[in-house]
């Protein structure tokens, strides 16, 4: 049996739960954490979470993570089966990250966890936001889900990303990064419907606190 290893509050833990919620499988959870103990390092080169544990052995990086589950699992499909389609939601999935949740993280000292950051950092940051809102706003379908009428990998993407840039502009800049695009107001409200994704919110909210109150004293020590 699978085990995925890392925590609930984790974004990029929450896609690959998804993804395996949403296709059937069955797995088990190790709940951890990343780290730098050498216990760790050796199932995850980075220290990083989510790691898949496999009967062939550990696979780590989310993107990869979820191709692996696709090719080696049933179960629903989250990437079409043809060949352009295919390409064009790995783009979107990677413009997701680069541009919308990688920008927003920068910012994640100061918004959730009572730090501060760079000026010049921020400043990049909501450069980057508006630019990639307006690339994914370009690219995306949205009709109802990101690559076209079925859920994807670059759905699992977006929900677990775009929360958190959304409260980085509200609290930084005061912008609503979604503010004048319902189609993607509508695919929230469609997900926020999903029992696999009410599950994993409500595992979120029973470990939130406590990861709140141990990244503040992180922040500020």
């Amino acid at each position: 049996m699978l085990r995925l290893h890392g925590f609930a509050v984790s974004n990029y833990f929450n896609m690959v739960k998804l993804a395996l919620l949403e296709k059937g499988i069955p797995f088990e959870i190790n709940t951890v954490r990343g780290n730098q103990s050498p216990e760790f390092l050796a199932i995850s080169p980075r220290g990083k979470v989510p790691c898949l544990e496999t009967e062939q052995g550990f696979i780590n990086e989310t993107n990869v993570i979820l191709e692996y589950i696709e090719e080696t699992q049933g179960g629903k499909p989250l990437l079409p089966s043809d060949p352009y389609e295919r390409a064009r939601v790995r783009a979107l999935t990677k413009e997701i990250e680069l541009y919308i949740e990688l920008p927003a993280r920068t910012c994640y000292p100061e918004v959730f966890f009572g730090g501060k950051v760079d000026p010049a950092i921020r400043e990049k940051a909501r450069e980057e936001l508006l630019a990639g809102v307006a690339a994914l706003r370009r690219h995306g379908s949205f009709a109802p889900y990101v690559a076209g009428s079925e859920m994807t990998i670059a759905d699992l993407m977006f929900l677990y990303s775009i929360d958190l840039a959304r409260a980085v502009g509200k609290k930084l800049f005061g912008v609503d990064l979604l503010g004048d695009w319902p189609e993607a107001k509508a695919l929230l409200d469609l997900l926020a419907q999903n029992p696999h994704v009410q599950r994993i919110e409500a595992d979120k909210k029973a470990e939130m606190a406590a990861f709140i109150a141990a990244m503040g004293d992180k922040a500020r020590g």
